[in-house]
């Protein structure tokens, strides 16, 4: 039988690693697909030959990607430049032109997903996009297929490994954000603009994912609530270990009865969860189903072997259902498409949850029980509540508290009172808190 060919669009960090793992186990892997499967073409700008491992067993590679969506004889374009353009023009040509997609790229999925699974959809071919969330982590399949007998709960994930080594080395070795950042940089672990990173915009890519295979909803990334790890400061995380908690970057999305919730922003987990022990540069999901309950999906969120490993596992699936009819393959957002619903995306004002709160309070007699009335005044109640000792000569010292869970709106509306307060210095610093309990 003739192998099937495949045609590859980059050949940096993601696609050296897929032409090497290609490589080496590729009888192992057509064992598993029952096909040989090659790179028959590939395309890239720029890449080093010396640093990718049958790299030369590729008969053609260009720098035009046009052409490798055009060749008659691939099968199979694997998209790994990333980004929303050309990726989302190439990819649309490649479905035109009658063949199938394995993709890596988060970011085009969540924002152009929709358009693309429909053109799919009408020409009959696979869009299969593992590597997009989690690396090699295969949550996508758990989703789409181990968990679908469940109605899932929620989603609480680690899905950016950037943010979680700056939060670990802050937490072990005391640094500041921009120090653990630069380290971050310096290990390769950081790109040298991280906004994307500690912004929480990578994770919210994959959060629109994982929102969309667990509640069969469209994707739309533009109503994820998005708040990254830049105002974390050394002296919360040790507030929250002395209550018993760690601060991660979470991508949360929930089912309730008003409507779906999706955001991402640092959070206190409690000490004793095992996603709150996920450190380095690690990824985590946790997913909660109402017949299996929890299960923790754990590994390399990143990197070019581990990111390798998810793309081909699409490949050897595409290829296995190659001649599977369309209308009975795995649907692309786990729900066949036409019974997607569109639920309403709830706004950060209307979610509940509970409160981190630090302030500046000033040191005097009845400063807190002003505090404590106005959280009392909007039903807010306090679980916890530590004032740190006042330095020489300080007139203002931390004031942190632990809330139970509220609604988002209400605490907003106290906030904004005790800014007002004038025994109160600056901004109040907030982290939401879930204890994540199954």
């Amino acid at each position: 039988m003739e192998p099937v060919k495949i045609g590859l669009l980059g050949l940096g960090t993601v696609g050296g690693g897929t032409v090497t793992v290609l490589t080496r186990n590729r009888d192992e892997i057509a064992r598993r697909a029952g096909r040989d499967i090659m790179i028959s073409h590939a395309a890239a700008k720029a890449f080093r030959r010396e640093a990718i491992e049958g790299i030369d067993q590729i008969p053609r590679i260009s720098d035009d990607a046009w052409q490798v969506v055009a060749d008659p004889e691939v099968a199979i374009v694997v998209e790994l430049i990333g980004g929303y353009s050309p990726a989302r023009e190439l990819v649309l040509q490649a479905i035109e032109n009658g063949k199938h997609v394995v993709t890596a790229n988060k970011a085009l999925i969540a924002k152009h997903g929709n358009e693309i699974f429909a053109a799919a959809q009408r020409k009959g071919v696979m869009v299969a996009f593992e590597a997009a969330v989690a690396g090699g982590v295969p949550i996508i399949k758990a989703l789409r297929e181990g968990l679908a007998a469940n109605r899932i709960e929620w989603i609480a994930g680690i899905i950016n490994g950037t943010s979680n080594y700056i939060l670990t080395q802050m937490r072990d070795q005391g640094r500041s954000f921009d120090d653990a950042l630069a380290e971050a940089q310096a290990l390769g672990y950081a790109e040298a603009d991280p906004t994307f990173d500690v912004e929480g915009v990578d994770a919210a890519h994959k959060l629109t994912i994982l929102g969309s295979l667990a509640f069969g909803i469209p994707l739309q990334f533009e109503k994820v609530y998005v708040e990254g790890i830049t105002g974390i400061e050394p002296q919360d995380v040790a507030n929250a270990e002395e209550f018993g908690y760690r601060i991660k970057l979470l991508g949360i999305t929930r089912k309730t009865e008003r409507g779906v919730e999706l955001r991402v922003h640092p959070t206190l987990i409690p000490e004793r969860r095992l996603i709150a022990n996920v450190n380095g540069v690690m990824n985590a999901v946790l997913i909660e189903g109402d017949a299996v309950g929890p299960t923790l999906y754990y590994g390399a969120g990143a990197g070019s072997l581990p990111t390798a490993s998810a793309v081909i596992a699409d490949v050897v699936d595409v290829v296995r259902a190659l001649t599977t009819d369309p209308e009975n393959r795995v649907p692309h957002l786990a729900f066949q498409p036409g019974e997607l619903r569109d639920l309403p995306v709830l706004p950060i004002d209307e979610i509940e949850t509970a409160y981190y709160l630090r302030l500046q309070a000033e040191d005097r007699p009845g400063v807190i029980a002003a505090v404590a009335g106005i959280l009392g005044e909007a039903g807010i109640s306090i679980e916890a509540i530590h004032q740190q000792e006042p330095g020489e000569g300080d007139t203002h010292v931390p004031l942190v508290m632990l809330t139970h869970r509220v609604r988002e709106g209400q605490m907003n509306a106290a906030i904004a009172r005790i800014e007002a307060l004038g025994s109160i210095r600056g901004s109040v610093t907030r982290i939401r808190v879930e204890q994540l309990a199954g």
